[in-house]
This record gives C-alpha cells, sequence and structure tokens, in this order.
C-alpha cells in the first residue's frame, strides 16, 4: 500500500508541476506577444480577437482546474491513511495525523498553480479588451 501511495502522490505532483509549466509558458507567450503585437496586422474584429486571445483559454483551464486535481490527490490519501487503520489493530493517532496532512499537502499545491493561473487569465482579459479598444479607435 506504500507503493501506492507513493505513485499516487507524485503522480498528482506530476501532473501539476506539468500544468505549471504549461500555465508557465502560456504566460511568457503571451507577455512577448502582447509586447510585439501590431494592431494594424488585423484585418477585421474577429480576426484581432483571435489572434489576441490566442492560448488563454489554456491558463483558464488549468486554474479552473488544479484544484480538482490536487482535491482528487488529497483524496486518494484519505483513502490510504483510512486503509492503513483499518489493516492495524492499534494505530497511533501521530501516524493518522501525519498521514492526513501528507494528503492534504497536494490539495495546496494544486492552489498554489490555480491561483496565480486565475490571477494571470484575467489579466489577460483586460490586457486583450483595452487592445481590442485600441484597435477599434484606430478603425474608426
Amino acid at each position: 500500500m506504500e507503493e501506492l501511495k507513493d505513485y499516487i502522490e507524485y503522480g498528482v505532483i506530476g501532473i501539476l508541476i506539468v500544468m505549471s509549466i504549461f500555465s508557465l509558458t502560456v504566460t511568457i507567450e503571451r507577455l512577448i506577444y502582447f509586447k510585439r503585437v501590431k494592431l494594424t496586422q488585423f484585418k477585421t474584429k474577429n480576426e484581432a480577437e483571435i489572434g489576441l486571445s490566442n492560448n488563454l483559454s489554456m491558463l483558464s483551464i488549468i486554474g479552473s482546474n488544479a484544484p480538482y486535481v490536487g482535491l482528487l490527490g488529497t483524496v486518494f490519501g484519505i483513502m490510504i491513511v483510512f486503509y492503513d487503520m483499518g489493516m492495524s489493530e492499534g494505530i497511533d493517532p501521530n501516524v493518522i495525523v501525519i498521514g492526513l496532512s501528507m494528503a492534504l499537502k497536494v490539495t495546496a499545491i494544486g492552489l498554489l498553480v490555480a491561483i496565480p493561473s486565475t490571477m494571470i487569465y484575467s489579466g489577460y482579459l483586460r490586457k486583450v479588451d483595452k487592445l481590442m479598444a485600441r484597435w477599434e479607435d484606430e478603425v474608426a
């Protein structure tokens, strides 16, 4: 059961690390794009919206789902703690508390991935709105 615990814990943390890498990559890519974008390259409003909001949905998806991935890891961790409690005749309360705190670790990591992703997504949406307003002013 200890091996399963490690697989689940490291698997969930691995997924969250991959999600954070995607989030960081999109954040940097969009930051560079927004600094270099020329609004005159867009001929229509739809073309401008598509170009400016490209890849932002990835930030939204990560921000929305990272807490659930962390919660899934916590649920699995708690299930393992309960299993261990059931399999042993006399279990030390310290072991239970340590097991539960380790299970909650992945929820905290999920939140650490989700909160910045959601904040960056909201900030970039505002930036897209501003750029769209500037584009509309330039066209009119």
